[in-house]
């Protein structure tokens, strides 16, 4: 079956290889989407996401934060 991209799908996946290019590390599967690095980066980069998908409709973000080491 052919996956079919929504509009926030799009958003979200180019947001996350932006993500991946810098210092942090992303892991994407279909139900959740893991973020590792320095914080401060972490939290700058789920603002940003926020923002842009925000910009364009409706959001709904639900973020579970852990310190543990891998």
């Amino acid at each position: 079956m052919e996956r079919i991209l929504t509009n926030a799908s799009r958003i979200i996946n180019t947001f996350l290889q932006s993500l991946d290019r810098n210092s942090l590390r992303v892991s994407a599967v279909s139900i959740s989407t893991t973020i590792q690095g320095p914080d401060d980066e972490v939290w700058a980069g789920l603002k940003s996401l926020f923002d842009q998908a925000g910009g364009r409709s409706e959001v709904n973000m639900v973020v579970t934060v852990s310190n543990a080491a891998d």
